[in-house]
């Protein structure tokens, strides 16, 4: 199903569609999106973050790709863009 993806293009629909103006807050956010998703989806979500976090570009350019596709002010929630991606991570695998 998920064989041919775009890991930028996957990430970035992510956080568009999940961090964005109108959510309550990041948690609350990314709660729904566990509580809406399949085992599936939420499988698919840990492999192309984690490709993501691979890829061979400066950790930099991944802070700012992430910063671009939320709606997240990263210094109020104590996390670089990068920490915060990972811990979204292991949520996911927690409740998977």
């Amino acid at each position: 199903m998920y064989e041919n993806y775009d890991t930028l293009e996957e990430l970035s629909d992510f956080l568009e569609g999940t961090f964005h103006q109108d959510m309550g807050s990041p948690e609350q956010a990314l709660k729904e999106f566990i509580d809406e998703s399949s085992k599936e989806c939420l499988v698919f979500t840990i492999k192309f973050c984690e490709e993501f976090l691979n890829e061979n570009i400066s950790d930099q350019e991944k802070e700012s790709f992430i910063k671009s596709y939320t709606e997240i002010y990263f210094p109020a929630i104590d996390l670089t863009p990068l920490q915060w991606l990972k811990k979204v991570i292991i949520e996911i695998k927690e409740a998977i």
